[in-house]
């Protein structure tokens, strides 16, 4: 089999590969992630992942490359990581008491034929109402910092969230059960 590549530096998607058994070694990639470009949110998500894993498959020319790009979408305006406190903190506000999607856009690429797929899997979810005490707390627990949308949901963030429709792991960043599905069609069954 070809060695696999996830082209990504995020923990949380290397944890998720290797909860559900995939043997693969990380190479992560930066590229700009421009969440400005004009255009409908789950084609960027795609766009993104797809250029992350063409920086990935020029490196590693016969291999499997998986790669990702997950942010958040509230009122036609696209969140990704938080630059900074006050950033995350303008995020979260805007987030308190609303509902937002989160989408991630994947792409799996085989490096020495060519064949490629990009999908983008978009989960719901809502935020619970937050004071301005729960909001300046959770900035000061440095969760947010690197996160899209500037919360983990798997963390402490998950004490924002009154619920969610859809994926959970897509809000983690990386929707394992569709990457699984697709993942077979280049010849990677995890339950064999």
């Amino acid at each position: 089999m070809k060695p696999i590549i996830l082209a990504s530096a995020s923990l949380r998607r290397r944890e998720l590969l290797e909860n559900i058994g995939l043997k693969f070694t990380v190479d992560p990639v930066e590229t700009e992630e421009d969440l400005s470009r004009d255009l409908e949110p789950r084609k960027l998500a795609k766009i993104i992942s797809r250029e992350k894993a063409g920086v990935a498959a020029a490196r590693h020319r016969d291999a499997v490359i998986i790669a990702a790009d997950t942010f958040g979408v509230i009122e036609g305006k696209l969140l990704g990581k938080p630059k900074n406190k006050l950033q995350a903190r303008q995020m979260l506000k805007l987030l308190s008491g609303k509902p937002h999607t989160v989408i991630t856009g994947f792409t799996i690429m085989d490096s020495g034929t060519g064949k490629i797929c990009s999908k983008a899997v978009v989960t719901k979810v809502y935020f619970r109402k937050l004071s301005g005490v729960e909001i300046d707390a959770y900035v000061r627990s440095g969760e947010p910092m690197g996160k899209a949308a500037g919360y983990a949901i798997q963390g402490l963030g998950s004490l924002l969230v009154e619920r969610i429709e859809g994926d959970y792991f897509n809000v983690m960043g990386l929707p394992v059960g569709a990457l699984a599905a697709e993942l077979k069609k280049f010849g990677i069954d995890l339950l064999r």
